[in-house]
């Protein structure tokens, strides 16, 4: 086993429970495990913890037993939900600290009650996930998506965001939606200043983020992993930190699923209210790129996480959307435009979206708690090959590049490993650049 899945009980540090009533309850000793999630189709972090109780942890207060006996922190405290959680787990190869900006308890369970023992899990959250459920977004906003971004997040979340510009503006209405589902939605219809649309909102341990698919593909890999069926040297090798130990295919592309998707061909019908117009346009991915033609607009992915993967012959669009255009609606005195832009990033979008989800594997790795949802890693698997090994031993087409979709690391007393969903939109070792 490498140093860096060592056990969960020389890792963690004081790790206290704050009651509603400001009373800090240390709980770290009697960890048992920890769980801690990311994602790019998550606004919020989340997180579980199993801890054991003997009793005798902390004295009831005098409103509940006027005896003021001994107790558990389960319900001592009591535990009800909105307790904040600070703890620090470090690693061979990082941290994770939330010392300085806690996350809160949004249930506790109490899985084992005997006479003398009671194990509880507690379900965690971000702070965000708390005032998303408190907000109410009813506004008018207009002008940059990238703006409205940074004041959504700002109003709502009192918080800061770390925004990639984007090229369009978009009026809307926030309709008392919770600030996550419009944050969400705006991430669709968003168009960087150079590139393909398709944003990601969601959080890591850093903070809130609104990314474009473009740009975090761009990332140069933060680690490389590799698979292999030995550990390298020995067991105390460096190198063994960063071994691949378990690896499945998802995902790895469906030529059906693909047309039906209309990754590589698709048709939008949109509808003008005001003059009860049809107006149609026809998306296709290009490998080569094209020009646009009429009603037909040729896309190609500049950025891509490997090499361009040959694309099918596809004689006719595959799928086909409708939308009705937003004309006037925000407008007290109607041009006759509309105001939504969608004709120029519904269909793109929803190809871009649909061709990073080509490939998706799951794997586990020795704990690394520097790794974050949306970082690019490098996967090297071993070639099944006998001949030429001398000049590589990557596999050329299953290697290269891979984007974090989803992320656990999870820390136990025996032993933490980082389990991730990888997702790729393109076969290879290398970039379309070489690189």
């Amino acid at each position: 086993m490498s140093k860096a899945s060592a056990a969960l009980a020389s890792k963690i540090f004081p790790l206290t429970i704050t009651g509603k009533d400001g009373h800090v309850q240390r709980i770290d000793g009697k960890t048992l495990t920890v769980n801690y999630y990311e994602s790019l189709l998550s606004p919020n972090i989340t997180a579980n913890l199993v801890f054991e109780d003997t009793g005798n942890s902390m004295k009831y207060k005098k409103a509940y037993d006027k005896q003021e006996r001994s107790g558990s922190i389960y319900n001592a405290l009591p535990i009800t939900g909105g307790e904040e959680l600070s703890f620090k787990i470090s690693g061979k190869l990082g941290k994770l600290d939330f010392t300085n900006k806690p996350l809160y308890v949004n249930g506790a369970v109490n899985l084992d009650q005997e006479s003398q023992r009671e194990s509880v899990i507690l379900d965690i959250v971000s702070k965000g996930a708390i005032s998303n459920q408190e907000s109410t977004v009813y506004q008018k906003y207009t002008g940059k998506i990238s703006n409205n971004v940074k004041i959504l997040v700002n109003q709502f979340l009192q918080t800061d965001v770390e925004v990639d510009s984007t090229a369009n503006s978009y009026s809307f209405v926030g309709n008392s939606s919770s600030v996550f589902d419009v944050l969400c939605s705006l991430a669709s219809k968003s168009m960087p200043d150079k590139g393909n649309p398709g944003f990601f909102f969601y959080e890591t341990r850093e903070g809130f983020k609104f990314k474009s698919i473009d740009d975090l593909i761009s990332q140069g890999p933060i680690a490389t992993y590799y698979k292999s069926g030995v550990s390298k040297a020995n067991l105390d090798n460096d190198e063994n930190d960063f071994k691949i130990l378990s690896f499945s295919v998802v995902k790895n592309q469906s030529l059906i699923n693909s047309l039906k998707s209309g990754i590589y061909e698709n048709r939008t019908i949109f509808f003008n209210p005001k003059t009860f117009k049809e107006e149609e346009i026809i998306c296709k991915l290009n490998e080569a790129g094209g020009k646009n033609q009429g009603s037909s607009k040729s896309i190609t992915l500049d950025t891509s996480l490997g090499k361009s993967a040959e694309l099918p012959s596809v004689k006719s669009f595959t799928r086909t959307h409708y939308d009705i255009l937003d004309v006037g609606t925000l407008d007290p005195t109607p041009s006759g435009e509309e105001t939504t832009g969608a004709k120029d990033w519904q269909a793109q979008s929803t190809m871009r979206y649909n061709s990073l989800f080509t490939q998706m594997v799951t794997l586990q790795v020795p704990c690394n708690p520097e790794l974050k949802a949306g970082d690019v890693i490098q996967c090297n698997f071993e070639i099944l090959s006998t001949d030429g090994k001398e000049m590589g031993s990557s596999d050329p087409v299953q290697s290269g590049s891979y984007l974090i979709l989803n992320l656990c690391h999870s820390f136990d007393r025996l032993r933490s490993f980082t389990s991730m969903t990888l997702i790729r939109d393109t076969y290879g070792l290398y970039t379309k650049n070489g690189k």
